[in-house]
């Protein structure tokens, strides 16, 4: 009995075909797959911004404090902290970073016109609804969440995020004035 055994072994030429038809391969895919990811980036900043919101109302309502969501939109930043009436501090306090490739803009309230009735332009803001502390992030554009879980009158009504390739998401108040809700237009 005279077998010869064979190590079975890629040769250096099927190796450097494999190589190539991958990189061929990456080649083609890969800038559907930067594109699907900077889309995903947008969607999870959306979806963390929206959560952030909960968030706050829900420890508005638990703890009993004005909480604010901040948005600093030169610096990319926000976060959610108690108002600083009982204590200095907040244990609670979160702050994020936007990801890199995005932008936030605050749309504010459109300013109310006069229909006519004098009494409207007149209306004085009542001081309860008036901050009685300092903020700490008071020169911000703030979501200012109350502890009955409504909506601060001062808060924003949209937050506009777009990325770099042209994609934009907005965070607008629900159409009942009580939350956030993400949508792909500005409508």
């Amino acid at each position: 009995r005279n077998t010869q055994h064979t190590p079975s072994a890629f040769t250096l030429i099927e190796l450097i075909l494999v190589m190539a038809l991958l990189t061929v391969v990456i080649s083609l895919t890969a800038p559907k797959l930067s594109r699907f990811f900077h889309g995903r980036t947008l969607d999870s900043e959306a979806r963390r911004l929206l959560a952030l919101t909960r968030s706050g109302q829900s420890r508005a309502v638990s703890e009993g404090v004005p909480i604010d969501l901040w948005v600093d939109a030169e610096k990319g930043t926000f976060g959610l902290q108690a108002e600083a009436s009982f204590e200095t501090s907040d244990a609670k306090a979160v702050e994020f970073e936007l990801d890199s490739g995005l932008q936030i803009e605050v749309v504010h309230k459109a300013a109310a016109t006069a229909t006519g009735n004098s009494l409207s332009r007149t209306r004085e803001v009542s001081k309860a609804s008036a901050p009685r502390v300092a903020l700490v992030h008071g020169e911000l554009a703030t979501i200012r969440f109350l502890p009955d879980g409504s909506l601060g009158e001062t808060s924003p009504e949209k937050l506009h995020l777009a990325s770099s390739d042209g994609g934009s998401l907005w965070l607008a108040q629900a159409r009942d004035g009580l939350s956030y809700e993400i949508r792909s237009t500005d409508k």
